[in-house]
């Protein structure tokens, strides 16, 4: 299984944001000087847009360390808006994150080593590309001390005509639609998974966690395509802690477009599915 690159801020500490500048200074670099796709405009036959990678480093002394780690593809970076957006998180998640670990290392012991680093990773992955929308994935990390760090993955939609991102979710009628039309399969396919990694049967769903079926609200949704040309396939994520304990790690499921899902479908997005041949 790979390990995804990193988890979202709302696990960082809620400090007061820190001086960027004075960050730059004492790390040698300046996050306000780094790449800005948003200031290169949109991708022309002259200039070929290139991936995104934006990292950083710094050690305290006498112990504990910070990292920041934020990337995307040369096909996002050719959507000026839509990497101009993303350019806008990564500020926020910088500070934020910074504001954690300054905190970190202001109220931790000395001695308190992994109490006083901090890690960020964030890595955009284009799931499918049509004519209107790019899928886009999103793999997370975030260790903010303790014993492990936390890890995921997230989803958006970019729409080219309406220039906006949104969660998949809202391509359908609701979650209970959505679940109504494929939760029999998803259950199934993810039993059959938990039993393989367990080594047992799973005595469900029981209803209860570990066994049992996570809802929409706790599953990650990816619409994917095998035609380039309509979405006709979906894939249900279920990180750490939804489908079962730490140890297990993430689970995740792919499924066909059949009639069932076109069915909930929302109108003003019909036309971009279709049933898996």
């Amino acid at each position: 299984m790979r390990m995804p690159l990193f988890l979202i801020s709302l696990l960082l500490s809620s400090a007061a944001c820190s001086d960027p500048q004075e960050f730059g200074e004492r790390a040698g670099i300046d996050p306000g000087d780094a790449a800005r796709p948003g200031d290169r405009g949109a991708a022309s036959s002259q200039t070929k847009a290139e991936a995104f990678a934006f990292e950083q480093k710094l050690e305290e002394e006498g112990g504990g360390s910070f990292e920041f780690a934020f990337k995307w593809p040369a096909r996002v970076a050719e959507e000026a808006e839509l990497a101009a957006l993303l350019d806008k998180r990564r500020r926020d998640l910088f500070n934020e994150t910074k504001a954690g670990w300054d905190s970190a290392v202001a109220d931790c012991p000395g001695d308190a080593v992994s109490c006083r680093s901090y890690s960020f990773a964030n890595e955009y992955q284009v799931v499918a590309d049509l004519l209107r929308f790019l899928s886009l994935s999103t793999e997370f990390y975030t260790y903010t001390g303790g014993a492990h760090g936390m890890y995921g993955r997230s989803s958006q939609i970019w729409d080219r005509e309406a220039r906006q991102l949104f969660d998949p979710l809202a391509m359908f009628a609701s979650q209970d639609a959505l679940r109504g039309a494929i939760g029999t399969k998803a259950c199934a396919a993810l039993d059959r998974q938990r039993q393989e990694r367990r080594g047992e049967p799973i005595d469900g769903p029981s209803g209860e966690w570990p066994n049992n079926c996570p809802g929409m609200d706790e599953t990650t949704l990816f619409v994917g395509s095998s035609n380039g040309k309509t979405f006709d396939r979906l894939g249900f994520y279920y990180g750490p802690y939804v489908a079962g304990p730490y140890a297990e790690g993430e689970y995740e499921i792919t499924l066909p477009v059949d009639a069932a899902v076109i069915a909930i479908v929302r109108p003003e997005y019909a036309s971009a599915f279709s049933v898996k041949r």
